[in-house]
């Protein structure tokens, strides 16, 4: 077992100072990795809290999520705490604090020029808002995250167009960004978009273990997003540059091997 420490959730509610953060060991949950990436690069050390799993507690026959719902109003992963300020929960709230509370040098997530910004939030909302890119392959089958997510069968059917909407248009950007000389998303720097695609895209193209390690815990996940690429929409649309920015991304910027906790197999 990984040594690691998580924190419980109502330790990190109670503390006063500090940046807290909710994860499951040996999961990479994709906007708890997308939070950690952004955190990493702005040099912000980060607490880590267990976050509670959805259903029902066999032992105690209560909602494992009701201490969360209690305290931020919500069940979703990550939930961000920040000295005494009030949670956050949205990760656009999330990214904002973190630009805020980032070390002094650290690359602005958020551009100063608003053109390049609105680019950066509008795919930042393609790709984490809700009908996005995430939300649709939440949505891909039945289950109780899909149901959380508004599954049903009309839905579903079109969210794997819906997904590979957005894989070709990150792969239209990136190819006039090359021609412009750049390998960014936006601009001729990381922003945030890039951090946010190339860790959610996980869900559809798996790093290698050097970036992304295989845990006991991760290791179905990673299986269920690998045949995400699979799906004949997506695979159309899935380009080599596609696939070169995420490793430049995670393996240029981020911390790697990913730090997980868990048990590495």
């Amino acid at each position: 077992m990984s040594e690691l420490e998580f924190i419980t959730l109502e330790e990190a509610a109670a503390m006063k100072t500090g940046t807290r953060v909710t994860f499951i060991p040996g999961i990479p949950a994709l906007f708890s990795e997308a939070l950690k990436n952004i955190c990493y690069v702005k040099g912000i050390p980060l607490i880590r809290a267990l976050h509670p799993m959805m259903g029902i507690d066999e032992a105690t026959g209560e909602d494992r999520q009701a201490v969360l719902f209690k305290l931020t109003s919500q069940t979703g992963l990550p939930t961000m705490f920040h000295n005494e300020e009030r949670p956050r929960n949205i990760w656009i709230e999330q990214l904002a604090l973190a630009e805020e509370i980032g070390a002094p040098g650290t690359p602005n997530l958020i551009p100063t020029d608003f053109e390049e910004r609105a680019t950066v939030f509008g795919l930042c909302a393609i790709v984490l808002a809700e009908d996005g890119f995430i939300w649709n392959m939440r949505i891909l089958g039945d289950s109780p995250l899909g149901r959380k997510y508004g599954f049903n069968e009309k839905a579903s059917a079109a969210a794997p167009r819906k997904m590979a909407e957005v894989v070709a248009l990150i792969a239209r950007r990136l190819e006039a960004q090359e021609q412009l000389g750049s390998r960014y998303l936006v601009g001729t720097s990381l922003s945030a978009a890039d951090l946010y695609w190339a860790t959610l895209s996980m869900s559809i193209l798996v790093p290698p273990a050097e970036i992304m390690p295989l845990t006991q815990q991760n290791k179905g996940m990673l299986r269920y997003f690998a045949k995400n690429s699979e799906i004949p929409a997506i695979s159309e649309v899935l380009t080599d540059k596609v696939e070169e920015h995420q490793r430049f991304i995670l393996s240029t910027h981020c911390e790697t091997p990913a730090v997980l906790g868990g048990d590495l197999l």
